[in-house]
């Protein structure tokens, strides 16, 4: 989108991609309705990350056991799951 470059501060960044690799993209380009470089940048996001919530470990340790009916598998269970996949 146009607004998305004229409104967010960015660098100019050049790539060599395979043909299968930009095809790829053209295809998800397309079906998303996206342009190449907002496809890109969605890409790059999913691989490194987004920044996470300034206070994330706050939050994890107000909220852990919050459920109290889940109930940790015991290791048994885990190797039983693990050998049916």
């Amino acid at each position: 989108m146009l607004s998305t470059a004229l409104y967010t501060p960015s660098t100019r960044t050049q790539v060599y991609l395979t043909r299968e690799q930009r095809r790829k993209l053209e295809s998800r380009r397309t079906r998303e309705r996206e342009t190449l470089a907002a496809v890109v940048r969605d890409a790059i996001d999913a691989y490194v990350g987004r920044d996470a919530p300034a206070d994330l470990r706050k939050t994890l340790d107000e909220t852990f056991g919050i459920d109290p009916r889940f109930r940790v598998p015991s290791r048994d269970e885990w190797k039983k799951r693990a050998r049916r996949s």
